[in-house]
């Protein structure tokens, strides 16, 4: 068992066996190889299609998400200050694991529910400035969200009590002002690139193959991945995501556990976990030659997007019982919002199905890296080959194609490590 991690008592994750992860790694070697030496030889997963504006957002799923957050909201703050609280697995499991799945399944589903978005709708018709009062700083990009998401996974992983409801209520209570006065002050601008779980959402709907720029529409999602919005700190962005998810299973191996680095030393190698994630693709991806110095700085966030598919497949790889057990268990709580003794789901027991079947589970979790590794390896390949001149199409694709292999190692690794 994973020693205690994210407020929960823990994820109930098994490390995978030692010949899993060998087998895992010469696929993802494998594969990764014979796609840059026999795979097509021009761009042929760049969609035709431009990006669309999604519809517009829909009244029952507007409301939607006001039930739902209002019922989270009740229970974290109205609801006991212990772990028994349903509110802290709402928070840590069924939103920002259940995010994923849910992107993949329905698309930027955070954009339809946002009680957020609703609210700054509501105030923009009150006073006649639905765009807000002020214009979004071009600079700033998606750095708000950036620091968002790095403030919620220093909650998860390095802070003194993640389990510790009043911290819970802290950090909701505060992201809770920011998005309602961010969103006043700049619009529907502001959920687009200051919303850490906005972002999130928006970035793995992209890999949806059932949802298309809002619209439910059957579809190869490596056509749409590419068009992930780019802008300042997506890089960054993928690296908190992936930097964090990997720092959660080294925080959890028994050469970590031994060492008393305290709080700040937490805060300390969590941040580098995501620094380096970052830096290291950065490099990789400025590492061609044949293109002038502007043209290299550029690389980095046209090739953001294939970064999304490692991310979401270690996400998996790390949370899948974590989300099925943990999220069964969430629910159940979450029906005594108020830890009154409710029982409405009646005797209702969770089903630890994965973490009885040790085999399947390390199956499961050798699955999602490599796909998610082919996947990323397939989606920059066909990238490449539209930015790179075609002297360098090749080469210029080694760096990239070492770092996602050294990604994959290190997250099986890690796994197995646990």
């Amino acid at each position: 068992m994973i020693l205690p991690l994210h407020g929960l008592g823990g994820a109930t994750d098994l490390p995978i066996p030692f010949t899993a992860a060998v087998i895992g790694a010469s696929w993802a070697l494998a594969i990764s190889f014979g796609v840059l030496a026999l795979a097509w030889k021009r761009p042929l997963l760049q969609s035709d299609l431009p990006a669309a504006e999604p519809p517009p957002r829909r009244r029952w799923s507007a409301a939607l998400g006001l039930v739902l957050t209002g019922w989270l909201l009740l229970a974290l703050y109205a609801g006991p200050a212990d772990a028994s609280n349903g509110a802290l697995g709402g928070v840590y499991v069924l939103v920002w694991v259940g995010l994923v799945p849910l992107a993949l399944l329905f698309g930027h589903v955070w954009r339809d529910l946002s009680p957020w978005r609703t609210a700054q709708a509501a105030v923009g018709r009150l006073t006649g400035r639905p765009d807000g009062w002020l214009p979004w700083p071009a600079g700033w990009g998606y750095w708000p969200a950036v620091v968002g998401l790095f403030a919620f996974v220093w909650l998860e992983l390095a802070s003194p009590d993640p389990g510790s409801v009043v911290a819970m209520r802290w950090w909701v209570g505060v992201y809770v002002v920011v998005m309602l006065v961010g969103g006043t002050a700049f619009g529907p601008r502001w959920f687009d690139r200051a919303d850490p779980f906005d972002v999130y959402s928006a970035v793995v709907a992209r890999l949806s193959p059932f949802v298309r720029d809002g619209r439910f529409a059957l579809h190869n999602p490596l056509r749409s991945l590419p068009q992930v919005p780019v802008d300042h700190g997506l890089v960054a962005v993928l690296g908190v995501l992936l930097g964090s998810t990997a720092f959660d299973s080294f925080a959890a191996s028994p050469f970590w556990q031994r060492r008393d680095v305290g709080d700040v030393g937490q805060t300390i190698v969590l941040l580098g976990f995501c620094a380096v994630a970052g830096l290291l693709f950065t490099g990789a991806a400025r590492a061609t030659g044949g293109l002038d110095r502007d043209r290299r700085r550029e690389l980095p966030g046209l090739l953001a997007h294939s970064l999304v598919p490692i991310v979401v497949g270690y996400v998996f790889a790390h949370y899948v019982t974590y989300l099925v057990e943990k999220g069964q268990e969430t629910l159940i709580a979450l029906g005594d919002p108020l830890g009154r003794g409710w029982t409405p789901f009646g005797d209702l027991e969770p089903s630890y199905v994965l973490s009885s079947d040790p085999e399947l589970l390390a199956s499961l979790k050798v699955t999602f890296v490599v796909v998610g590794h082919v996947l990323a390896v397939v989606a920059a390949h066909d990238k490449a080959l539209e930015l790179l001149p075609r002297s360098h199409r090749l080469t210029g694709q080694l760096a990239m194609l070492v770092l996602m292999i050294a990604f994959t190692f290190t997250g099986l690794f890690l796994l197995f490590n646990v």
